[in-house]
């Protein structure tokens, strides 16, 4: 079995987006040289998701709408207790964790086996800083 490892960095200017990734795994796939096996792409940092739906910017608006309203934005110390360390990001924490960590996608004939309209996102909830991502292929 062979594998392949790369990193994406990503600094999103805003402090909520979503970046559609999969150009950027795909080539890793491609540059890997594996025709049959996984992919696993993760973000490596625990504000950050990465997930699979569609790519619709509607989609995407009613996200940021749906996770602002289930964990909104307030630094203050009031609401979460986490920003009593010293942090204003405890909300991003919480939409990670409904977004996910990772995904993994099959690799097919050397490409990523996808069902209709399925796209990687890169998802930041607190974004202005460099982040990683994970793309490890592995496979024959």
């Amino acid at each position: 079995m062979k594998s392949h490892t790369e990193y994406l960095t990503f600094n999103i200017p805003s402090k909520m987006a979503f970046q559609n990734i999969t150009p950027q795994v795909a080539a890793a796939v491609g540059k890997s040289g594996i025709r049959e096996g996984l992919v696993l792409v993760n973000a490596m940092h625990i504000t950050a998701s990465v997930f699979i739906n569609d790519d619709e910017r509607g989609l995407h608006h009613d996200f940021a709408a749906w996770l602002e309203h289930l964990a909104p934005f307030d630094p203050s110390t009031e609401r979460y207790h986490h920003n009593r360390t010293g942090e204003d990001n405890a909300d991003a924490h919480l939409k990670r964790q409904v977004m996910g960590r990772e995904v993994v996608v099959a690799v097919t004939k050397g490409r990523l086996d996808f069902g209709p309209w399925e796209q990687i996102f890169y998802g930041e909830f607190d974004g202005h800083r460099p982040k990683r991502v994970l793309v490890k292929v592995i496979g024959e």
